[in-house]
């Protein structure tokens, strides 16, 4: 009588479970398809596949942080490979002898079960006790499960030790019974377990109807709260990897994503209607169907927290809470899209009116989804894209609500309006004239040793191998202009042709599209793409990572191919090749800082390195964060032209750590991270927390002490280096 009660209750209770659970699925479909189009992210149906399959069996993003990712893997196959337990139980609710056909008995198969239920129970309880060490609550301070829905985890964590217990403790009775045919050294647990429990068949009739309620009650209540991020993210994971911006695995780095129109057409702003056409993020129905994925399969692990530069600087920003709150709003409000109610319909009551007028951004008193010194306190360091297991877009949906901030509501940082304005008529964030870009050619004209920078006029002079792509910093800025010059003396010396537009030369426009103003953004980009296609340019050389990267990445989305190398690439080459010949000692420690822009959004981490390798007399150290894991000197995604004045200053944070190395020299590649840095090194000096020899150079700079050979003091000539 027991076996039938229990038999037909699993199996109602199993029917409600596939009921619920469809329908979940069904509102989430419906939910996702609510976002507009996000570009071909079909195919190659080949090669996504094959991506989301290493990434999620060979687990590459979860082993960035070992053990955990370790513990993560036995826990996934665990939820795949013990389905088959779970057809045990179905049996086992009516006969407790029950074992499945053919496999049922099998040594390998009873060792397979018990191998994959120990070590999954061992990785829960690693995980769960995890969450308990670094819980806020318990450490008094910010941890990477900040903002997490601790209750949820916790509920899984549960959920999964409740299914392995079933498991062992249905095998112990059979055990105990008699009748439990796979052998001792398949099954030790199984049987040591065995010789404790008492022989009883309705307690293995009772313990697979509860492990048929627990695995069941898992599908009920996800389908139940649609925005548990933790529980969903088994189903919805393979989905948001294979879907991921870039088709050959990488991360969505590199390059911004460009505005399109209703259609998922490029914009064009001569044609474009705000009213139709979406300028960025402002309600809900403006993100894409992928970003609303992307919401939807955050599992609030926190790693995109725990390594973002503005969260850790005391700022408002969290990637984590970010997503998570714009899945919230999304699961709130779509429900009602679906059923065709808006803001303009008649008759709504007041509380649904609040939530469909609900903007994305605005203050507490706004009722904005996002505070705006959450949107504002992003640098596009790409942290967040690097370390999130299931390639959520961050930066993406973060710019496209700066865009519809910035050209709908004309509401951004007030010191944003110089950059923009400078951009707009100078071509430069410091709206200096452009006839200042060849301040630094005249000044190595006039130098001891004078070398001769060729300035194109309209084509490349003939023979031309790079241009010269000197930035704005480069050319203005007096720190970085000695990286400038650098640079130029040591292709001079490798004896490589290049030449440089001078003032033809405007910003790429990288601030601006960053700051979310893609009309600027497109009227320079289209300029400079116009200049070097006219001067038949072909391979560029830039001294700028944020220039390195939107002219290699961004401008082909304008027509603007070419071959782009970052300068510490070409120079760690011609040292390679022998072109370039460090000779001169330079006795000093130092520390490398990785750029953003050149490390994480472009993966240039060994050309710098190798140069200062070659170089007789260093020792390097790295920081504790460096290469992927490499914090951000605050100055990217326009940040360098607005106010940091919430928490600690970011630049501040990294000299900090710098300093934690006890170097003589800070170096980089990157003229904004060198003025950062600087800023900050000298700051340190006037209060005595440095020593005044530290300095922020440029590996090209690094690079050019050791080729030079001194000649007596004051003086030093250039040591032609023949192939």
């Amino acid at each position: 009588m027991l076996h039938m009660v229990l038999g037909l209750f699993t199996i109602a209770f199993s029917v409600v479970g596939v009921v619920m659970f469809a329908f979940g699925i069904r509102q989430m479909v419906r939910t996702i398809r609510l976002g507009r189009s996000a570009g071909e992210r079909k195919g190659p149906f080949g090669q996504r596949l094959t991506n989301m399959l290493i990434e999620v069996i060979g687990h590459t993003r979860m082993l960035k942080w070992r053990w955990i990712g370790i513990a993560h893997w036995f826990v996934m196959v665990s939820f795949a490979s013990l389905v088959f337990t779970l057809i045990e139980a179905y049996g086992e609710v009516w006969d407790p002898h029950f074992e499945i056909p053919i496999i049922g008995g099998w040594a390998p198969y009873g060792l397979l079960m018990e191998a994959i239920a120990a070590l999954s129970g061992v990785a829960i309880l690693g995980l769960a006790t995890y969450r308990q060490v670094k819980n806020p609550k318990r450490l008094g301070r910010a941890s990477r499960f900040d903002n997490s829905v601790h209750w949820q985890a916790y509920y899984v964590e549960a959920y999964i030790f409740g299914i392995i217990a079933c498991i062992f403790l249905i095998r112990g009775f059979k055990v105990a019974g008699g009748h439990f045919e796979y052998p001792l050294w398949a099954t030790p647990i199984s049987h040591a377990l065995g010789t404790v429990l008492p022989a009883s068949d309705p307690a293995i009739t009772v313990t697979a109807t509860v492990k048929i309620v627990i695995s069941w009650l898992f599908f009920m209540v996800i389908a139940r709260i649609m925005t548990m991020g933790i529980g969903w993210h088994r189903f919805t994971a393979f989905f948001n990897i294979y879907f991921k911006r870039n088709a050959d695995g990488s991360p969505a780095l590199g390059a911004a994503q460009p505005m399109v129109n209703k259609d998922g057409q490029p914009l064009d702003f001569e044609e474009a209607d705000p009213d139709e056409d979406p300028f960025g993020a402002g309600k809900l129905e403006d993100f894409t169907w992928k970003g609303l994925l992307d919401f939807t399969t955050c599992t609030e692990c926190g790693r995109c927290q725990s390594q973002c530069p503005a969260w850790n600087t005391g700022k408002p920003l969290s990637p984590k809470k970010l997503v998570m709150d714009l899945r919230e709003h999304t699961y709130a409000k779509a429900p009602y899209l679906m059923d065709g109610i808006t803001a303009e319909s008649e008759n709504v009551p007041d509380d649904v009116l609040s939530l469909l007028e609900k903007p994305l951004v605005g203050t507490e008193e706004e009722g904005g989804v996002i505070h705006p010194d959450v949107l504002w306190s992003c640098t596009n360091c790409g942290a967040c894209v690097e370390q999130c297991p299931v390639d959520i877009e961050h930066i993406d949906h973060i710019m496209d609500m700066r865009r519809y901030q910035v050209m709908i509501e004309s509401n951004f940082p007030s010191e944003a309006n110089t950059l923009l304005k400078n951009l707009e008529n100078k071509g430069n964030p410091w709206g200096m004239s452009e006839m200042r870009r060849l301040d630094w050619v005249e000044e190595l004209a006039n130098a001891d040793e004078p070398i001769e920078v060729p300035v194109v006029e309209d084509t490349l002079p003939e023979g031309t191998e790079y241009l010269f792509w000197v930035g704005c910093a480069g050319a203005l800025e007096d720190r970085a202009k000695k990286t400038t010059k650098a640079i130029a003396e040591l292709l001079h010396t490798a004896g490589v042709k290049f030449a440089v537009l001078g003032g033809m030369e405007a910003c790429t426009g990288d601030p601006a599209r960053r700051l979310g103003m893609e009309f600027i953004f497109q009227m320079l980009a289209q300029q400079n793409v116009e200049t070097l296609n006219d001067a038949g340019v072909t391979k560029i050389v830039a001294s700028c990572p944020h220039c390195f990267n939107t002219l290699g990445n961004e401008y082909p989305q304008l027509g603007g191919d070419y071959e782009v190398i970052h300068h510490s690439q070409l120079l760690a080459k011609l040292v390679d090749e022998g072109r370039l010949t460090p000779v001169q000692p330079v006795e000093e420690k130092i520390t490398y800082h990785d750029p953003c822009f050149l490390g994480r959004h472009n993966k240039v981490y060994t050309p710098p390195r190798d140069i200062m390798a070659q170089v007789p007399g260093v020792s390097t150290q790295e920081m504790h964060r460096h290469k992927e894991r490499g914090f951000c000197c605050g100055a990217g995604g326009a940040r360098m032209w607005m106010e940091e004045r919430i928490g600690k200053r970011i630049n501040t944070e990294r000299v900090d750590e710098a300093l934690g190395t006890d170097p003589d020299t800070v170096s980089t590649a990157c003229p904004f991270c060198q003025v950062m840095l600087g800023d900050a090194i000298n700051e340190k000096k006037s209060a005595g927390q440095a020593k005044e020899s530290l300095e922020v150079v440029d590996v090209s700079q690094l690079l050019l002490r050791s080729v030079k050979e001194e000649r007596g003091e004051g003086q030093a000539a250039v040591t032609t280096q023949q192939e």
